[in-house]
């Protein structure tokens, strides 16, 4: 009898070992991470784009919908690189392929490798496939230094961030981090309102030397009024964005959107965002070895 307690009181001491083992294991502080942007001077860097979109308004008894697929090639050219690591770049896209479809309405097609006309209401979008858009300098944590907007960028300026901004400290699986940001909205009485908002990132997991960061946005001016929901809908999309630790690059992201909004034009009327934003790194081209000494020259002397 006394060998049986004797062995049940070791079996049961030796799990609680195991037990305890575990627990510590998963108490463990995790591996801290260093979040950098890497650039090299002439890089060129692609990322093929994806917009899909779908908005369902109803107003008084007529419900309309709206649905457009944009398929774009996103490129930076980065033109310098400073002692810091930081960049300046050209932001432009380099094709560009859509649609759009009215209730009610054809849909209307443009595809600017193999289009020679333009339809209406593309124009602009048009006149600036293959030019840069904007002009940018971004330091190695992502924090915008400079921008500026080409003369063929008609689309209203954006004082967001050009990409995620990323803590100053390594940090660990979970760490949470937010970049506040203000806009701005129209009133119907023809003034416009500031509203406070932020950005939240939370570092997901770290595997096989690739990041995974959730974004959201969060709206923190308190909002009673529908028609301003309206405006601020858009910005409410969330996901996942994957970035390449050791490349130093975000390799892909999706942020999806699934918002209604009722009464925004009185109380029988709804509007309804259903959004997805996909974007894939597809490859960086190099430059000569010469060239890049050139380039890293000129930004040291600007520096």
């Amino acid at each position: 009898m006394r060998s049986f307690t004797k062995q049940v009181f070791c079996g049961f001491a030796a799990f609680l070992a195991v037990l305890s083992a575990s627990f510590c294991a998963g108490d463990e502080t995790p591996e801290k991470v260093l979040l950098r942007y890497k650039f090299e001077p002439g890089q060129v860097l692609r990322w093929d784009v994806t917009q899909q979109g779908n908005v369902r308004t109803s107003v008084s008894g007529t419900t309309q919908t709206a649905e457009t697929v944009s398929k774009s090639v996103k490129v930076w050219r980065v033109k310098e690189v400073d002692e810091k690591g930081g960049a300046l770049f050209e932001h432009s896209v380099e094709n560009v392929d859509m649609r759009q479809k009215l209730t009610g309405r054809p849909e209307v097609r443009y595809n600017s490798q193999t289009d020679t006309e333009v339809p209406v209401g593309f124009n602009d979008v048009a006149a600036a496939v293959g030019k840069p858009l904007t002009i940018i300098r971004l330091d190695r944590r992502g924090k915008v230094l400079l921008r500026h907007q080409t003369k063929h960028n008609k689309s209203v300026p954006n004082q967001g961030q050009v990409t995620i901004p990323f803590p100053e400290e390594p940090i660990p699986v979970w760490h949470t981090w937010s970049f506040p940001y203000e806009v701005t909205v129209n009133l119907e009485s023809g003034g416009i309102r500031r509203i406070d908002t932020r950005q939240r990132f939370e570092l997901k997991e770290v595997k096989h030397g690739v990041a995974v960061i959730h974004v959201s946005t969060q709206v923190l001016t308190p909002i009673h009024d529908p028609a301003i929901e309206a405006q601020l809908a858009q910005r409410e999309a969330s996901g996942n964005v994957r970035f390449d630790v050791e490349a130093g690059r975000i390799v892909s992201q999706q942020m999806d959107l699934d918002k209604r909004v009722i009464g925004f034009r009185g109380q029988a009327s709804s509007l309804h965002y259903r959004t997805r934003f996909t974007e894939k790194f597809v490859g960086v081209k190099e430059v000569p070895s010469e060239e890049k000494q050139a380039s890293a020259a000129t930004g040291r002397s600007r520096g």
